[in-house]
Formats: C-alpha cells, sequence, structure tokens
C-alpha cells in the first residue's frame, strides 16, 4: 500500500493582472463558486518559491511566464487552514504559511485551465474581483495590488503603463 503524501503547508499565491490592473480568477473545482488567483502548496520543502509560483501559473492556467517577470512581494500570510480541506495536511497541521506574488500578462490572455482544478476563468477590474475571491488573504492581495506593481512591471513587454491611482 502507497504512503499516504500529505500537501505541504507552504504555499504561493499568484495575482495574475493586466496593465490596467484587471485580475485573472479562476473557479476551483472542487468548490464550484470559488473564486482565486493562482494558488499551490510547495512540491517539496525545499523547492525555491519562485519555482513553485512559476510552475503553478504554468498548471493552472497554462501560461509559461518568465521568471523576471514574476514579482515577488516579499510577503506572507500565516492562516488557518479551512476545514473542508484540512484532511490534505498531516495530522496535527492546523496552518499554512501564504507567499505573494503577482504578474502582469497582456490583456484578456484566454488561460489553458487545468480540468480537474477549475472549471472557468474571469477577468474582472480590481474591486470586483477582490469581491469575488472567497479567500480573505486573496482579497487583500488583491487591493494591494496598485501598491505593489510598479510602471515597469506593466511597461514590460511593450504594455501600457498601469492606470492613475484614485
Amino acid at each position: 500500500m502507497a504512503e499516504r503524501r500529505f500537501k505541504i503547508p507552504v504555499s504561493v499565491l499568484v495575482v495574475i493582472h493586466d496593465a490596467d490592473l484587471n485580475v485573472l480568477l479562476l473557479e476551483r473545482a472542487d468548490r464550484p463558486g470559488f473564486w482565486q488567483s493562482v494558488t499551490g502548496s510547495l512540491d517539496a520543502p525545499d523547492e525555491d518559491l519562485r519555482t513553485a509560483a512559476l510552475r503553478e501559473v504554468a498548471e493552472e492556467t497554462g501560461i509559461a511566464a518568465a521568471p523576471a517577470a514574476l514579482r515577488d512581494w516579499q510577503q506572507h500570510t500565516v492562516f488557518e487552514i479551512y476545514g473542508h480541506w484540512q484532511p490534505r495536511y498531516g495530522p496535527g497541521v492546523t496552518h499554512n504559511t501564504e507567499h505573494t506574488f503577482s504578474l502582469c500578462v497582456p490583456a484578456r490572455t484566454t488561460p489553458t485551465l487545468a480540468e480537474r482544478e477549475h472549471l472557468a476563468h474571469v477577468w474582472l477590474p480590481l474591486q470586483e474581483a477582490a469581491e469575488k475571491c472567497f479567500s480573505p488573504s486573496n482579497r487583500e492581495a488583491i487591493l494591494r495590488l496598485p501598491d505593489v506593481v510598479t510602471p515597469q512591471d506593466a511597461a514590460a513587454d511593450g504594455r501600457r503603463q498601469p492606470r492613475e491611482k484614485t
């Protein structure tokens, strides 16, 4: 009998957005109606966070981002693991540490969804995207996006400058 492999309680959150700060959200297949940004746990305890973030973006959206395009916010959030996902983690594991990243892509990039993970995608303006997220840490990250994204992020690869903060 194969040994059960538990999830590592360290994860990445990648807020994918365009230069105008519209945000890509994905609907979870295991929880229809639950919308989120790209998220995922490390595959191994020693996996580099940037590597994990790029891997999760590719797995969940089919977007092959260059490492330099990914912005590491140098921020993490510790939160209690939702009860319905608790069995995925080892005995006694109650909290997860989530590291935040963002990725600017061309407007209305169409993702190729991982069918086992997501049912649908939607591009929404920042405020609407934040309101649609079920996760408080994801919602807060989306709302912080205007303070984190630089004109250089949005201008990369010839994209427009982000709109002025209001």
